[in-house]
């Protein structure tokens, strides 16, 4: 889909415009080859700078070409897996400056994008390309955060299921999908880092005292989002060994369990067997007139005494 927009100087509202011309904002998301061309030609970048940005496996980077800066970075989106659990994974978003335009390029229509698109961002202009990158690098950064509290709430909550009932696989599936977001998070917030890095440092694009202000609070947002990563990284793959051990140690209660009332059950068995054969019984045992009764309780007898031990060991 191509979409182009274009601040109004009077209003300082987005517009939606049908032409690329001189400020305007053009946002590819998922386009098809006819879009893409038109793009590179009517923006005079590179095709591969396009191409290169639809690649899901693309590395987060800045370079610049003939006075054109190209910016990859990494954004986080949710999604759900084949078994229903939340996971968080991350998607490259492209970002060309031109002499003329602003371009944007994603697999999916970002949702970092929404709120430039219904103009709820302060000091938003399409004309003011540098600022509006730096604008995006925040608001990736800000989703960062809320998708790492999200994260740490779901944990939380799997917390407490597995505090009522930790004999299923269930919760530790979901812990491990967390888990799983949680290492995407890490490295693509790492990657995001070195090129906030090299922004700073090689002085890619030309800025202003704002816009270096702008740039210090994404990396100190990235900065956080990249500590707050590795903490629950770290006490989510605690808490999945901890409840790994945990349901091991109930289903081992269990079995240990099961395992004494059938060796408590056995001895009455025994007793039956053995005054059940179809062979003489010594001291005339099967004349005499309370056997059946005898056996009953001399069955109940031996149950009794070893369920006692077994009470006594704590075996149940």
């Amino acid at each position: 889909m191509l979409e182009i927009y274009k601040t109004n100087i009077e209003s300082r509202k987005l517009e939606v415009v049908d032409e690329i011309t001189k400020g305007c904002w053009v946002n590819l998301s998922s386009p098809n080859e006819q879009e893409i061309q038109r793009v590179a030609k009517e923006a005079n970048v590179p095709v591969d700078f396009i191409r290169d940005a639809l690649d899901d496996e693309e590395r987060s980077r800045i370079e610049k070409e003939e006075g054109d800066v190209f910016i990859i970075i990494d954004y986080p989106y949710m999604v759900r897996d084949e078994s229903g659990y939340s996971v968080y994974e991350t998607l490259p978003l492209g970002m060309i400056l031109t002499k003329d335009c602003f371009i944007t390029i994603s697999l999916k229509d970002a949702p970092v994008l929404m709120d430039f698109k219904n103009n709820k961002i302060k000091e938003f202009y399409t004309y003011k390309k540098t600022r509006f990158a730096f604008q995006i690098l925040f608001v990736i950064s800000s989703y960062y955060l809320r998708y790492l509290k999200q994260i740490n709430k779901k944990t939380d909550d799997v917390e407490r299921e597995l505090h009522h009932s930790s004999m299923t696989n269930k919760e530790l599936y979901s812990l491990l999908a967390l888990e799983k977001s949680l290492v995407y998070f890490t490295t693509s917030l790492k990657s995001n880092k070195m090129v906030l890095d090299k922004i700073l440092r090689i002085k890619y694009l030309k800025m202003y005292e704002e816009d270096e202000d702008l740039l210090e609070d994404v990396m100190i947002e990235n900065t956080q989002a990249i500590e707050m990563a590795a903490t629950y990284s770290s006490i989510l793959t605690s808490m999945m060994n901890a409840f790994s051990s945990i349901i091991s140690n109930n289903l081992n209660v269990v079995m240990k369990f099961l395992t004494s009332i059938t060796i408590i059950l056995a001895f009455p068995t025994m007793v039956a067997s053995f005054l059940g054969m179809n062979v003489p019984l010594p001291f005339g045992l099967e004349h005499y007139p309370h056997g059946f009764l005898s056996a009953i309780l001399v069955s109940i007898f031996l149950a009794a005494t070893i369920a006692f031990i077994f009470w006594k060991k704590k075996y149940f």
